[in-house]
C-alpha cells in the first residue's frame, strides 16, 4: 500500500521536515539530480504565491517511511507550451519495480489542471516508464550558455 500525500505549502509537511524531504531527493535522485540548494529552490517555486508560478509536491509512504517524491511546477505559459513541468520524482532504489514511481507520476496528474512535461536524458532509465506513461518526445532540448 502507498499512502501518497500532497504538499502545496510549508505547513502541509507531516511525518517528514521539509529537509527530510530534501534530502531525499538528492539521495534517490542520484546522478540525474541537481545539488541540494537547486532542489530546494524547486520547492520554493512550487510553494509560492507569485502569479505564474506554484505547484506542488507529493511525498509517498510504504509502511510508514518515506519511499517516493515529487516536485511539480507551473510554467506559467500553459497556453502555449504545457503548463506543469513534472521536475523531479525520485524512488527510493530499494522500493524500485514495485510500480510506486508510476503511482506516484499518475497522482500528480490528478492535480494539475492541463498538459505536463518533463526533462530526462537519453541514458536514464526512468525514460521507459515515462513512456508507458503516456510521455512523447516531441522536441530535442537544446541549450546556449553564456560565456
Amino acid at each position: 500500500m502507498l499512502d501518497i500525500k500532497k504538499i502545496t505549502k510549508e505547513s502541509e509537511f507531516e511525518g517528514i521536515t521539509r529537509k527530510e524531504f530534501i534530502d531525499f531527493m538528492f539521495e534517490h535522485l542520484d546522478r540525474f539530480g541537481d545539488p541540494w540548494e537547486e532542489i530546494n529552490k524547486c520547492l520554493s517555486y512550487a510553494f509560492s504565491d507569485e502569479k505564474s508560478e506554484g505547484g506542488f509536491a507529493l511525498a509517498a509512504f510504504h509502511e510508514g517511511m518515506l519511499v517516493g517524491g515529487l516536485i511539480m511546477n507551473r510554467t506559467g505559459m500553459a497556453n502555449y507550451i504545457p503548463g506543469w513541468v513534472l521536475v523531479y520524482v525520485a524512488v527510493d532504489a530499494t522500493y524500485r519495480g514495485k510500480g510506486f514511481g508510476r503511482k506516484i507520476i499518475e497522482e500528480s496528474f490528478r492535480h494539475c489542471d492541463g498538459d505536463v512535461k518533463l526533462h530526462v536524458e537519453y541514458d536514464n532509465p526512468a525514460k521507459r516508464l515515462y513512456e508507458r506513461i503516456g510521455f512523447t518526445s516531441k522536441y530535442a532540448e537544446m541549450r546556449y550558455k553564456k560565456k
